[in-house]
């Protein structure tokens, strides 16, 4: 028996409805997919919200005026029990770039006329055929960059816009065999425990081999960038990013779900850590910060190969009183 299709169904009734809709219409699907205490949660500067309303006029509907023409190109599709919770919840999660051609200014980027991607990753509890709670986490520095912007000079590893799974196979629409949702299960939590503790008892690159493939990629944020096997992986953001944070909390998460080779989580926060060395450019500032994050992993045999990251960077920057798109309001000027 296919599990989770019931769940699944809901959120593509969801997406094709608001991918089709404009304006007000936008928030009449939002009222029909979503339930009475809806919450709804996404990167600085729209954080949380629990009115369908608020989330219309504040996000979707500016941003499908900037950009026309949208289509959702989807790279992942998966559906699990949450194991946070025990499995008492169902949630369903898509990751992808929202495409269209970006014709009007949006948080004070200015438009370019051209094809612009904005990369997400969305998790929704379903609950009684309704949407009962949305993790809707995107890459607006990552947007910025392709408008011409260079909101990070200090990036230590590659930007580019990030493909999909290397297999091609992670739009689990039909499902896929629980004995391997469990396996990515495991490889995740396995991880969390080690490389999540932040332990200093064997080298990095020994540790990060305990729960990855030594070819993996990390297909990181805008301000870090993307990199390739562990030793890069090591040298180009997780070296620096232990040397530049000290006094890190337990990792916390909403949800985790795993289904076939493919599984992820986020939290509200993840984690907190205190910024103790130069980090981005950045000197010390002592602060204790938030990390809003969403990761996306593909397992393949009994470790993870590759993994997608939204971490909200402006919301971090904000934290340490760099206020990014205020300086976009201040010099709204197009860059040349």
């Amino acid at each position: 028996m296919l599990r989770f299709q019931t769940e699944k169904q809901v959120v593509r009734d969801y997406y094709n409805a608001l991918d089709d809709a404009d304006g007000t219409g936008i928030t009449t699907v939002l009222k029909h997919h979503t339930a009475a205490d809806y919450i709804w949660r996404a990167f600085h500067p729209f954080h949380q919200q629990t009115d369908v309303q608020t989330v219309s006029e504040l996000f979707w509907q500016p941003f499908r005026h900037a950009v026309t023409h949208m289509q959702r190109r989807m790279d992942v599709f998966i559906a699990g029990d949450n194991f946070i919770d025990d499995g008492a919840s169902v949630w369903v999660c898509s990751m992808g770039h929202l495409i269209g051609l970006f014709d009007a200014p949006w948080l004070n980027i200015q438009p370019t006329g051209k094809l612009i991607m904005l990369r997400y990753a969305e998790l929704h509890k379903v609950a009684n055929g309704k949407i009962a709670e949305t993790a809707f986490f995107f890459d607006i520095p990552h947007f910025m960059i392709q408008a011409g912007y260079t909101p990070f000079p200090h990036q230590t590893a590659a930007h580019m816009v990030q493909p999909g799974p290397a297999p091609h196979d992670a739009l689990l629409f039909l499902g896929a065999d629980p004995s391997e949702g469990q396996k990515t299960m495991d490889a995740i939590n396995s991880m969390i425990a080690d490389l999540g503790q932040w332990q200093n008892d064997v080298p990095l690159e020994v540790e990060l081999a305990r729960s990855w493939h030594d070819d993996m990629i990390w297909w990181g944020p805008a301000g870090i960038g993307a990199t390739y096997t562990i030793a890069r992986y090591a040298k180009q953001h997780a070296g620096p990013f232990r040397a530049a944070f000290s006094d890190r909390s337990g990792t916390g998460h909403i949800a985790r779900i795993a289904e076939g080779h493919y599984g992820g989580f986020f939290g509200w926060p993840n984690f907190t850590a205190r910024q103790t060395g130069d980090f981005m450019g950045l000197p010390p500032r002592d602060t204790l910060c938030e990390f809003r994050v969403i990761d996306i992993y593909r397992r393949a045999g009994g470790k993870l190969k590759e993994n997608w990251i939204f971490i909200d960077m402006l919301h971090f920057l904000n934290q340490q009183g760099v206020d990014v798109l205020a300086q976009l309001k201040e010099h709204p000027s197009v860059p040349q």
